[in-house]
């Protein structure tokens, strides 16, 4: 990659493009400018649908990973590495995952999740160090984010993945950008001008943040982490936490909140082995092992037992 295409002129980029139907937005009455706005937001869904096959492919790739025992990073500056922190931050009380399993890196480290740090995201060798610190190796998936698909940082932490022989999933907002050279699979939602023209946190940010969702979610679902739409392997770390618990085992067993709460105790909390337990009459650590048989997914441990 020559260095002019990380220096190419913003003002040729999609998302630095200024919008028509914005122009005039300091004339519109507050409903006006929601409207204007919701209008606007209503086209990402669209670009990010027309990245279907992609995300998918990426959710296979980290899947793929994650099951052999790698993780999951993101990298990304500004808005785009809040994002990232912001889903890996969800998943441990969503999924039941360790901390270290989803890890979200942004440029300038957590003080920059509020306060800028501009500068940092110029520095490729600002992302090696970083992903040094965390370790990353040849098991893992990295996923740089980075709206314009320019950012020096974040195209310099995936060329190091690749040197290493980690997968890599590039996210940006604009086609044709240098980030594909250094991604095995590219992500790219379209998402046009922004209505405050370059103020990527708009329709860019709610496309990040919509193919983030997709790509832990997708991927945890392919792992076991739900049954149906359930979420099966959460945490009980607060009170909603452990009422949801509660209300899950129940409502997976047939019996009540008030007759399931023995068991769950029993469990340690752990609302799958709950469920086995009780639909197939095991004790807690026979439920884990036929958990653990069948690679921690509750219909599946379900089904071996009833056949």
């Amino acid at each position: 990659m020559n260095s002019n295409e990380t220096e190419r002129p913003l003002g040729s980029l999609t998302t630095e493009a200024e919008n028509p139907a914005s122009q005039q937005i300091d004339t519109l009455s507050s409903l006006q400018i929601v409207r204007l706005m919701n209008t606007e937001d209503a086209q990402v869904a669209t670009a990010v649908a027309d990245q279907a096959p992609r995300i998918a492919e990426a959710i296979d790739v980290i899947t793929a990973r994650l099951s052999q025992g790698g993780r999951l990073l993101y990298l990304g500056a500004g808005t785009s590495g809040r994002l990232g922190v912001l889903d890996a931050s969800e998943c441990p009380p969503t999924f039941n995952t360790p901390a270290e399993l989803v890890v979200g890196v942004i440029a300038g480290g957590y003080e920059a999740l509020h306060s800028a740090a501009e500068g940092i995201e110029d520095q490729p060798e600002t992302a090696v160090r970083d992903l040094q610190s965390h370790q990353l190796s040849a098991a893992d998936v990295l996923v740089g984010i980075a709206t314009s698909g320019r950012t020096p940082y974040v195209i310099g932490g995936l060329q190091h993945a690749q040197d290493i022989g980690a997968a890599t999933v590039g996210l940006a907002c604009n086609a044709d950008c240098p980030l594909e050279a250094v991604s095995d699979v590219m992500i790219t939602p379209v998402v046009g001008p922004e209505v405050i023209t370059g103020s990527t946190r708009l329709k860019a940010g709610t496309a990040t943040k919509m193919v983030l969702n997709m790509l832990t979610t997708g991927t945890m679902v392919r792992l076991g982490k739900t049954y149906g739409n359930l979420m099966v392997d959460l945490r009980a770390t607060n009170t909603k936490l452990t009422a949801r618990a509660r209300r899950l085992a129940a409502r997976l067993t047939g019996l009540s909140e008030v007759d399931v709460e023995p068991h769950l105790q029993a469990c340690d909390g752990e609302l799958k082995t709950t469920v086995v337990c009780v639909r197939c009459g095991l004790a807690p650590e026979a439920a884990r092992s036929a958990l653990e048989r069948a690679g921690g997914q509750l219909r599946v441990a379900l089904q071996a037992d009833h056949s």
